[in-house]
């Protein structure tokens, strides 16, 4: 892990990528859930833990993008509809729009953020 090198020279900023999962429960894949949530009580815990050492930890929680790992989701058209269908932009993220999230989470203008769970989804978890 890179925090005892981070804590060493007293900067740093560690992102978890996480999942909206961790936000809501699921008869599917309620493990995968569970899972997602201790990504965003892991960060709080470590923000405590690392702060005073001016580390800062944080989570990203997209939604559906446009990747390998969510590809069942989105590479036949009738299952992406039912897809987007719950959320408010109506569309898949696309890697690029996670990206710049956690460039400001990395850089100075994140300086003063830690502990902090960014939801980046279209808008699935406000309907």
């Amino acid at each position: 892990m890179v925090a005892p090198e981070m804590i060493a020279r007293k900067n740093g900023s560690i992102i978890i990528i996480s999942s909206i999962g961790g936000l809501k429960g699921s008869p599917v894949i309620g493990a995968y859930c569970i899972s997602k949530s201790a990504d965003m009580q892991l960060a709080r815990n470590l923000a405590v833990e690392f702060g005073p050492s001016n580390v800062r930890v944080n989570t990203i929680a997209p939604g559906l993008v446009k990747t390998d790992f969510a590809k069942a989701l989105w590479d036949n058209p009738d299952t992406l509809a039912r897809s987007t269908a719950g959320s408010a932009l109506k569309r898949i993220g696309e890697p690029d729009e996670i990206s710049g999230m956690a460039v400001f989470l990395a850089s100075r203008a994140g300086a003063f953020t830690t502990g902090q769970t960014f939801v980046i989804d279209g808008g699935a978890t406000i309907m």
